[in-house]
């Protein structure tokens, strides 16, 4: 079989890029690639936010499927050390793109066709339904395992979108790596394959005639306020954490004390105490 035509392609400095085919009537194909891991770079994110907008204004309604070119990861999250340095990455390049997935008037679908870890599986979580490959890859939040807190909508959206809160907890608090089996038993994806079966899957659901209408982008900035509230409010959410980090820094203290003075009493009065 010839390979399907490109309708565009867009650079992701320094190497990479995104390609947008059509393997079928009005399904749109992005596939990312941008080595080793389809980091999420500021660059990778304003390259995928300007492909969602091209086929948001100049093509007709469908339904858009991402994926990667590279077999090991859909994606590896954030450069985070990049990242927390920079002062306007979440609110500029990171939080603009997962509002856009979020709200976008057309279907989307992540075909996560590798390993998709902490961003880059919330990343997966603001599209509407998710794929995975049957064969490879693990779903995985590991900000436990490198020491990095959860920010508002990292958390609110496996709030609103699992059914089970067991789940977020497992995945959250242990670390947990799902492969596609368990992430279909836990409802993380709502199926397995590869291209063929998620437009087969599109097919049953006539995904494409969805967005016909004109409200399919503000029924779901409705269905997830919350997290959408959030990462509109980027600068509100940063400023409630520093408030909230430093409340607990100040229980932290008190908590101290209050050992300190059992030690103290201790020694003065012996090991029963």
């Amino acid at each position: 079989m010839p390979p399907i035509p490109a309708l565009f392609t867009l650079s992701v400095d320094p190497r990479g890029r995104i390609i947008c085919t059509q393997p079928s009537q009005l399904v749109y194909l992005l596939t990312f690639d941008s080595p080793p891991d389809n980091r999420l770079t500021p660059a990778f994110c304003s390259s995928f936010i300007l492909a969602l907008n091209i086929l948001d204004r100049r093509f007709p309604k469908g339904t858009v499927v991402t994926t990667s070119a590279i077999p090991k990861f859909y994606s590896n999250g954030l450069d985070y050390e990049s990242a927390i340095k920079s002062k306007t990455f979440f609110s500029d390049s990171l939080y603009p793109l997962w509002r856009r997935l979020l709200t976008y008037p057309m279907p989307t679908v992540a075909l996560i066709n590798g390993h998709a870890f902490a961003g880059g599986l919330m990343t997966a979580m603001m599209h509407d339904y998710r794929f995975m490959n049957p064969h490879r890859g693990f779903l995985c939040l590991n900000e436990l395992e490198f020491g990095a807190p959860l920010m508002p909508p990292m958390s609110s959206i496996f709030r609103q979108k699992l059914p089970n809160p067991n789940t977020y907890r497992t995945m959250v608090l242990e670390a947990k790596r799902f492969n596609a089996l368990e992430a279909l038993q836990e409802g993380i994806v709502d199926g397995l394959g590869m291209v063929q079966e998620v437009l087969k899957f599109v097919q049953e659901l006539k995904l494409v005639e969805k967005a016909k209408s004109g409200v399919y982008g503000k029924l779901k900035m409705e269905m997830w306020r919350e997290t959408r509230g959030y990462l509109e409010d980027s600068a509100g959410s940063e400023k409630k954490i520093k408030e909230e980090l430093e409340l607990e820094k100040r229980r932290e203290a008190k908590q101290e004390e209050s050992v300190v003075e059992w030690e103290h009493l201790k020694s003065r009065n012996g090991p029963k105490l």
